[in-house]
């Protein structure tokens, strides 16, 4: 699929492409537009590109016809030559007309910063359910821009032959865009029925009585270091933890898939852990609208926690930025915990202690602090959303009996002629489970 964005089919992703990033400063302040620049940065870094030259303009609004003004223009084209790069990246999101105007006089490909996350998306992606998401998002932002991208979409198609059916002279971008919208209608359908699957599967894990905690937040601020390291206390087997552990790498956008594991504490309750695709400042609409099915693992939740690099001078910005999405998830009610991890790369040398009973925790997944004190806090929320049930199980249900002692806590059990009773602090999923199996 990178192809489709410009790079040769001879792309060897172990080498480095050579690229000029262009910035342009309307009115942000020094400090927000240098910040901006870097990440950028390393989104190029993060998508083997290898940052030559960089360029930045300032102007009150883009310019219309070239984004950064014809004669700054003019002088990324030098820039360009200067270092040989292949491609012009942008930070800022270009018009189709700006991209075509600024493509012609800097004379090699310019992308924007979406056509840059869709092409690090594209060579993350590994399920089935990824690939499609990122291919529609793709296909959305490619419709509008395929006038200019390649001369042979100006010419008109003949009115005879096996092109009589689309009409005489009809443009073949036109019959570009057909194709597109028709494979568009075909992703969506097939997300769709994933979506069912994956509905089905989550009905699965509810009747199980686990709590689901998601882990949410800007990308890269640990969310899959997080989840190894829980995996690690889980599983005393090396080989047995090994297999579970999920990729992990300090870039953005490390991974897009979701991943769902089971992390059993000894002495902790169990729960079922869900690593999400980070999010990003600005990330693009439609990679929002094709990841919805994804995210909406966040929704079905029972605790988020909301993972945040406490050592980037920014954080307070990811933070936001990480609410605001979970607001447009309708998910920003659920019950939440704030984790600020690489606790221990914080310019202090104050010792941070956690409080209990706070929804704040400070934590370093590669040393380990404070994950005991991350375990407390959820097992508090685990119990406030507890019910106490007082029960008699008949000898012919060993099943209830055995999902009471796995997934609750129990309070009192005594065997009867016919029956157990059982009183039992339990999650309200697995009362309302048990009630009902048994007809109260």
């Amino acid at each position: 699929m990178s192809n489709n964005f410009g790079m040769s089919n001879n792309f060897n992703p172990d080498d480095l492409t050579p690229v000029v990033i262009a910035g342009l400063r309307t009115d942000e302040t020094d400090e927000e537009f240098e910040h901006t620049l870097q990440e950028l940065e390393s989104l190029c870094e993060a998508c083997d590109l290898e940052v030559k030259g960089t360029l930045t303009q300032t102007l009150p609004h883009p310019d219309n016809a070239t984004w950064i003004g014809s004669g700054k223009a003019e002088e990324l084209r030098i820039s360009v030559c200067a270092v040989e790069a292949e491609y012009v990246v942008c930070l800022g999101n270009l018009s189709p007309s700006q991209m075509k105007n600024l493509q012609k006089i800097v004379e090699v490909p310019v992308w924007d910063r979406t056509n840059l996350i869709l092409e690090i998306f594209s060579r993350r992606a590994r399920t089935r359910e990824a690939t499609l998401q990122v291919e529609c998002a793709y296909l959305q932002y490619m419709m509008p821009r395929l006038t200019g991208m390649w001369q042979h979409l100006g010419r008109q198609s003949g009115g005879g032959g096996s092109r009589a059916n689309k009409g005489e002279g009809e443009k073949q971008i036109e019959l570009d865009k057909r194709i597109i919208s028709h494979r568009i209608t075909e992703l969506k359908k097939e997300l769709t029925q994933i979506e069912k699957t994956r509905d089905v599967q989550r009905q699965g894990r509810v009747r199980d009585g686990f709590p689901h905690v998601a882990l949410v937040g800007y990308t890269n601020a640990g969310k899959s270091s997080l989840m190894n390291k829980l995996i690690d206390m889980g599983d005393t087997s090396v080989d047995k933890a090994a297999g579970k552990k999920v990729f992990e790498e300090n870039m953005l956008f490390a991974t897009l898939d979701t991943s769902i594991r089971k992390i059993s504490i000894p002495g902790r309750k169990p729960f079922l852990l869900s690593d999400t695709v980070g999010f990003i400042e600005n990330i693009p609409h439609d990679l929002i609208k094709a990841f919805r099915s994804t995210l909406s693992e966040v929704k079905y939740a029972d605790v988020l926690l909301i993972v945040i690099d406490s050592s980037d001078p920014h954080y307070k910005a990811h933070k936001k930025i990480t609410e605001d999405t979970l607001r447009d998830l309708d998910a920003l009610t659920i019950p939440k915990i704030y984790v600020y991890n690489k606790s221990d790369l914080r310019d202090s040398d104050l010792t941070i202690k956690n409080h209990p009973g706070s929804d704040s925790v400070f934590i370093s997944a590669r040393t380990g602090y404070g994950i005991d004190d991350l375990l407390d806090a959820l097992q508090d929320i685990f119990r406030s959303g507890n019910r106490t049930i007082d029960v008699l199980i008949p000898y012919t249900s060993g099943d209830l009996l055995n999902r009471i002692h796995n997934e609750a806590e129990v309070l009192y059990e005594s065997h009867e002629a016919d029956d157990t009773h059982v009183k039992a602090d339990c999650p309200s999923s697995l009362a309302d489970f048990i009630e009902k199996t048994l007809g109260k």
